[in-house]
């Protein structure tokens, strides 16, 4: 039988770093240190292929209960993808085919891995309840016991009502599947974004209806992307993958505001809140934000990566940023089109042709050592040097 650990300093971690609201806190803590194994659900829709540290902030409250001997569920939303999640969304999100899912969720378990202790974790996919026979007797039954009023309450649909803007069916359904996948797992904690806390009350809710314990609910601050305006989304291109390569993981940390460095601290790592206090004190003191921000990115790759490589993209960073020189390693593509546009979102240099075309209106793209301005350049055959910014380098080569 799995031991409970109930140190009351690790329980107040869990409580209050990074911590937005915990519903109820002292029904959750009382729990914490009663002992007994909680089931602890924390749910991801498979909406893009990458999961990043915004993910991550939440996987690592979930390892955080791990820890603790409880029994964590990761909840692969496989069918709601198909949905979409409309929390914090003033449009509808494009529909994805069940196709694109599947493609998105191949590489989801080995990148949660890099968190979360996944041979220890429960695996589950809300497809078992959703993609059988007698979903629409399920369906039934769910939305007989929830006004769609109640549903419309949401402040993401109230403001969308205000000016206008459609509200698919779909969106309105979405609380319902998340709330009911708490009925379905019988989960006694759900974890989520601070933007969730609507679906996760939804949970409490339906497991009310359906006559089970509610659910406690802790939410977390949300994390802002690199461009240190919107939250850390996929759909935004402002995020820093698990995947990404060391190289590209600091020199996105490094390229975030200054007033995110504490929350980054906070949020993306697992400094001691006394350091951090420290770091951002030596900062406010005078000490060069870049110093902080060179500790954070280090901080950071070496969650992901491991401290070898965090240290080597270090190095690099210095080396490129600091002395102005290229890097040792640079990567060679071999690519299809000589259009600078496609040449940018082949190499993974921009997550789309419109914000390719927004780099180089920017300046932030060079040829051959030469700022490009021409959104409709071509490439001559042979090797070119193209550079993204001050730090991202790669080598294209075209026959």
């Amino acid at each position: 039988m799995t031991k409970i650990i109930t140190d009351e300093k690790l329980i107040d971690e869990i409580l209050s770093r990074g911590v937005d609201e915990v519903i109820t806190k002292e029904g959750l803590e009382k729990k914490l240190k009663s002992g007994k194994q909680l089931r602890v659900k924390l749910g991801i829709d498979p909406t893009g292929s990458d999961l990043h540290i915004g993910h991550a902030v939440v996987l690592r409250k979930l390892k955080q209960f791990q820890d603790l001997g409880h029994k964590v569920i990761l909840l692969i939303g496989d069918y709601t993808a198909m949905i979409g999640d409309p929390s914090g969304r003033d449009k509808t999100r494009p529909v994805l085919s069940e196709k694109d899912v599947k493609h998105n969720m191949k590489t989801y378990l080995a990148q949660a891995a890099k968190v979360l202790d996944v041979k220890k974790a429960e695996i589950r996919h809300n497809s078992e309840w959703y993609a059988k026979p007698g979903f629409t007797s399920l369906l039934m039954d769910l939305t007989s016991r929830i006004t769609v009023a109640r549903i419309l309450e949401r402040d993401d649909f109230q403001k969308r009502l205000k000016e206008g803007s459609d509200i698919q069916m779909q969106e309105i359904m979405y609380p319902l599947l998340q709330g009911y996948d708490s009925v379905a797992l019988k989960a006694d904690v759900e974890l989520g974004g601070s933007d969730q806390k609507f679906n996760l009350l939804m949970g409490r809710k339906l497991q009310k209806k359906y006559n089970q314990p509610e659910q406690d609910i802790l939410t977390m601050q949300l994390l802002e992307g690199v461009d240190g305006e919107r939250k850390m989304s996929k759909s935004y291109g402002n995020y820093i993958a698990l995947a990404d390569s060391p190289e590209d993981m600091f020199g996105k940390v490094m390229s975030i505001p200054d007033t995110l460095i504490k929350k980054y601290f906070e949020l993306a790592t697992e400094v001691p809140a006394a350091e951090i206090d420290k770091i951002i004190g030596e900062m406010k003191a005078g000490t060069n934000p870049r110093d902080a921000k060179i500790r954070l990115a280090t901080e950071i790759v070496k969650l992901y990566r491991g401290e070898k490589e965090a240290e080597v993209a270090k190095e690099n960073f210095i080396k490129v940023f600091s002395q102005k020189e290229k890097p040792e390693e640079i990567l060679n593509f071999d690519v299809k089109s000589k259009n600078i546009i496609d040449i940018l979102v082949e190499i993974n240099f921009a997550p789309s042709r419109s914000e390719a075309k927004r780099l180089i209106e920017q300046g932030g793209v060079k040829i051959d050592d030469k700022v490009i301005s021409d959104i409709n350049f071509s490439l001559a055959s042979g090797e070119h040097l193209v550079q993204k910014g001050k730090r991202f380098f790669a080598k294209v080569i075209i026959q």
